[in-house]
Parts: C-alpha cells; structure tokens; sequence
C-alpha cells in the first residue's frame, strides 16, 4: 500500500528564503503572509492530502466512477466525503477574490497546495483544479451577470467547474469544432454538440456543474476566428441563484482510459442547452486561454506530483527491500544481504528522482509567483516581466514537468523489480496516472512547437532576452566565488549549448520551418534543464549562505548542496547532445515519402 507525506519544509524553504516571499508584501492577498501562517496553511494541507486524499487513491483506481443505468455518474467510495472535507476548509476559493467568497490568497498558495492533493490523490484533485481554472476564465472575461450566476458558487466549491474543448474529429486544431450556438431571443444562446476526454465532466460531487464550452455562432467565420465560448450548466440558475431544472447537458458515455481512474472522463452531449457568451463573439479562443493557461501550470504541477510521490515510496521500498551486497563489501553485516539502497544504480535513479523534484519545484514557485506580480501589481513595467516570464516558461513547465515525470514513475517503478508490476504497490497506478499529464491541455509536442514558434519570437525576442540576461547575471555575480563553481560551471556551459541551439533556430528556420519542428522538442527540454539548473544554483547559493552565517539545518544543506551538484553532473551536461540533435536539423526527419513510413 502506498504512502505519502507532503512536502511542506522544501515548500516553505522556497517560499521564506530562496524566493524571498516577504519582497512581495506590497501586493494584493500578500499582505498577512507571515511565516507562521504560512506555515500552518501548509501543515493543514498537508495533512489533508496524507490522511483524507492518500487513503482512497489505491481504492479509487480500483472501484472507478460508474454510470448508472439512469445516467447518473458515481465516483469511487470516499470521494464525496473528501470532497465536501476539501470544499468545507474553504480550499477551493483560497485564491478566489474575497468578493466572491474567496479567501484572496495568492495563487501561488493553491498552486503549491495543488501539488500536495495530486501527488495524494491526482484523479481527486483535478475536481477542484478545473472549478479553479473555471473560475479565472470567468473571472477575467464574463460579464456582471454571469459572474453574479457562477462565481460565489464556484469559489465555494459548491458547484464545479470544466472546459469542453475537444471533439471527436478534432483535438488541438479547434477552428475545426462543429458545435454550435444558436441566440436566443433573451440574449442567451443555445447549444448543440458532442465533447470528448471532458474531465469531470459529470458526477455526484456537486449538484451542479459549470461547464464552458467553446461553439460557432450560427454564422460565424470558419476556422479559429469564428470560436465562441459560453457558459453552460448542467442545471440551469433559477433568480435566486439555485440550481433549477436540467439543461440539456447529458454524460454520453465515461471513457474507458488507462488511468485516472476515480475522475470521470466523459462524453458530453449539449442539446440546446441554455448558455451565455463569455466575451467577445469570436473571440472565444483568447477567453479560453485564460483556463487553459491556469491548466497548463496546473498540469506541469501534476507532472512533479506523481514523480514526488513514486520517489517516496520507492524510497521506502529501497530501505527495506535485502537484496545482494554492497560492492565495496557489506554494509549491514547482521541481515543476511543489504538493502539496495546501498548499490549504485539504484541511488543513480533515486537521486535523479529527487534532484529533478526539488528543482521542478522550485522552478513552480518561481514562474507562481510571476504569475501573481502579472496580475496583482499595479507596476506596468513589473507587469510586463512577469508577463513575459510566465508566456515563455508555460510550455517549458508543462512539456518538461510532464515528460520527466513520467519517466521518473517507469524509474521509481523500476527499483521494485517484479513488485512494481503488482497493483497492491500502487507503483503500476503512479506510471498509468503520469502519462495523461503529457497529453492533455496540449500534447508536449505542442507545447515545444508553441515554445520555439511563438514564445521566442515573440516582442522581438524580449522575454527570452530576459530570460538568458538573468541567468548570466547570477553566473557573473559568482564567477569568483569557489564554493558556487560546481553549480553555475556546468549552468554557464548549458547556457551556452541553449543559446547557441536559438542562434542555429533563427539563422535556419526562417528558411525552412521543419527545422523548428524536428529540433523543438530537443530544444523545450534543454530550456528546462537551463531552468532547472539554475534553480538548482540559487537554492546552492542560499544554502551555502545560510551555512555560513550558522542558520538553519546543517543536514537540510547539506543535502541539498550534495543533490545539487549531482544535478550538475550527472543532468545539465545533457544539453550538449540535445544541441547536436537541434543543429543536425529535419532533412533526414522529412525525407522519407509517408508511405514508406
């Protein structure tokens, strides 16, 4: 049975010392953060995700959601308990604005929680995450009145949130949609199609579900100019806000899919369902974004979740497990073998495991709170760089996050031998779960193309240019300093390999976008390892820093100074083969006929 405990010193190690949460007290929800809240906020939720999320994540792979012959939807045995746990502490609406019932935290806080609850329980966890992304969506684009129908529900968790986007014949190509939105004579609209892989799209949580819903407008433009977004509920809102008769929205059919199991995934039917537009008319893409950016983030989130939680428990396993002896003899003399921890290549897994979790999350806090700045600060310039941060580094924490993520399960996975093929160990679940991360909100491969062909060139290169001068600037600033030399040596090499892999894209893909396309994948993770990296190099910096002054725990430090430079060693020097694999373009990639294939 696995186990898992949150986190929460390695949270507020980041939030207090290596990011400096206190520089952003001037902002709105930042005010009251001291670190003793802090604190006990984490604890909670912590505590939340070990002894309320964690126990029913084995059962609830197992049992599923169901429907029932009446077409109701049923989700595993203790999530509608856990749920109203969730919804009662008011962890729904933390970051939600305290006019809506909220509790106005900053969103980093529910970005950080949110990993707690996926690595607990991850099928659990995406209920509440796209109530969230709803939220925002609505929050930033809908109307008064719409806001007045939705948003206290949605903060509260009373009601739940989703976003229907895909469809049978399409998937990422959305000017494709065939769902469409008739008006009404009172202003509303109503609407007519079929979504697939809705996640959470029906289920007994909530009474009521707030789905939005991208649709053509009965003579619209064809292709993306002509996608409209709309809100439509299962129920429809009576005047007094309450969830009244059924609204056209049915559950066709739950996917049968390879994991995720206690989130119902499903097939939505809309016949003439009751909606209203979210925006501007055709302009519905620039709405959703907004959702699909918060999901972005959260999915990046869930890549690191999985990976935290298979990195304990085979962690546990690796303590326990007596298997041969040590090669430089034996280490635990009085058992009849050592456990493997003791062997090479199992610490080789383990502590590219965990060196690749701590920098992740770092690299979470550090583009959190970015993304706090861009829409708390009233600091136009300040608001432009965080802006610019969060765009270039969403398809880099979602690609990577995700791609790494999975396969550090297969690798947690692998340290149980034939056990981690058995179910009752719940390693098979943690590599069935990582896998749909990398697909869903955009297929990784999406992502590196959204990277090398939009985000870089965007503004003339400026949030790249940011990027790369503040990284330079941290190596600078301790090229003399002995201690840092194994962290940002091998961090200034990677840079380069990166920078030179940009100058090859815009001296070459210009003239030949399947350039772009063959390398972009190679090109998102050597950005990721750059970025992780240098998180790895600040933390290094703050650790040793601490050290000398005598703060803190001499063992947290040392830890993390011994995880950080295998990190450099063993990781970062990847981006030389990664460069290699970019310069040698697409021409052997595209030559061959797609019937030879």
């Amino acid at each position: 049975m696995p186990a898992y405990k949150a986190p929460v010193k390695e949270t507020l190690f980041l939030l207090n010392d290596v990011f400096n949460i206190e520089q952003y007290r001037s902002l709105r929800g930042f005010e009251d953060l001291s670190p003793d809240l802090l604190s006990a906020i984490f604890e909670e939720a912590g505590k939340l995700a070990g002894e309320v999320l964690q126990p029913i994540n084995l059962s609830g792979d197992q049992q599923g959601c169901k429907r029932l012959p009446d077409g109701s939807i049923t989700t595993p045995d203790g999530f509608i308990a856990a749920y109203n746990t969730l919804k009662d502490g008011g962890w729904v609406g933390l970051s939600a604005d305290e006019a809506h019932g909220g509790q106005g935290l900053p969103a980093t806080l529910t970005i950080l929680i949110n990993e707690y609850f996926a690595s607990a329980n991850l099928a659990f966890g995406m209920y509440a995450g796209l109530s969230q992304g709803a939220y925002a969506a609505l929050n930033v684009h809908a109307s008064d009145d719409v806001k007045s129908k939705f948003m206290e529900k949605l903060a509260s968790g009373e009601w739940t949130g989703t976003m229907n986007l895909t469809e049978p014949h399409c998937g990422t190509d959305l000017g494709l949609l065939r769902t469409k939105a008739v008006r009404a004579d009172d202003g509303s609209y109503n609407i007519s199609g079929t979504k697939i892989f809705i996640s959470a799209g029906d289920h007994d949580l909530a009474e009521n579900i707030v789905h939005l819903v991208l649709a053509r407008i009965e003579g619209a433009p064809e292709g993306t100019k002509g996608v409209s977004l709309f809100v439509v509920p299962k129920r429809k809102v009576d005047a007094d806000g309450n969830a009244a008769e059924t609204n056209g929205v049915t559950c066709g059919s739950l996917e049968e899919k390879m994991g995720i199991h206690g989130n119902a995934t499903c097939v939505m039917n809309f016949d003439d369902a009751n909606g209203w537009l979210i925006g501007e008319e055709n302009r519905g893409l620039k709405a959703m974004f907004v959702m699909m950016n918060e999901a972005r983030m959260g999915v990046a989130v869930q890549g690191l979740s999985v990976s935290e939680a298979a990195y304990q428990n085979a962690v546990t396993y690796a303590r326990d497990r007596l298997q041969g002896r040590s090669l430089t003899g034996p280490k635990f003399p009085d058992k009849i073998a050592d456990p493997i921890i003791v062997h090479p290549d199992i610490r080789r897994t383990l502590m590219s495991i965990r060196s690749f979790n701590e920098a992740a999350r770092a690299l979470i806090v550090w583009t959190a709170l970015k993304s706090d700045e861009a829409h708390r600060t009233p600091d136009s310039d300040a608001r432009q760089k965080a802006s610019d941060h969060l765009s270039l580094l969403t398809p880099v924490l979602k690609g990577v996050l995700t791609d790494r993520g999975f396969d550090n399960t297969v690798a947690a996975q692998q340290v149980y031998g034939g056990h981690g093929y058995i179910s009752e160990w719940g390693m098979e679940q943690f590599v069935r779960d990582a896998r749909i991360p990398m697909i869903y909100e955009g297929a990784n491969g999406i992502q590196a193309l959204d990277l090398v062909g939009r985000k870089l060139p965007a503004d003339g290169g400026r949030a790249l240019q940011a990027f790369l001068g503040e990284i330079g600037m941290f190596i600078q600033a301790h090229a003399t300093d002995e201690d840092m030399q194994p962290f940002v040596l091998p961090l200034k090499t990677a840079a380069e390999d990166l920078q030179a892999a940009t100058m090859w894209f815009m001296q070459n893909a210009l003239g030949n976008p399947d350039h772009a396309g063959a390398g972009s994948t190679d090109y998102m993770h050597m950005f990721g390892l750059v970025s992780l990296g240098y998180m790895w190099a600040r933390m290094a910096h703050v650790c040793l820093q601490q050290k000398s002054e005598g703060k803190g725990d001499v063992a947290f430090h040392d830890d993390k100074l011994l995880l950080g430079t295998f990190f450099a060693e063993r990781h970062l020097p990847e981006t030389a083969f990664r460069r290699v694999r970019v310069e040698n373009g697409s021409e052997s990639m595209m030559k061959m006929a797609a019937d030879r294939f």
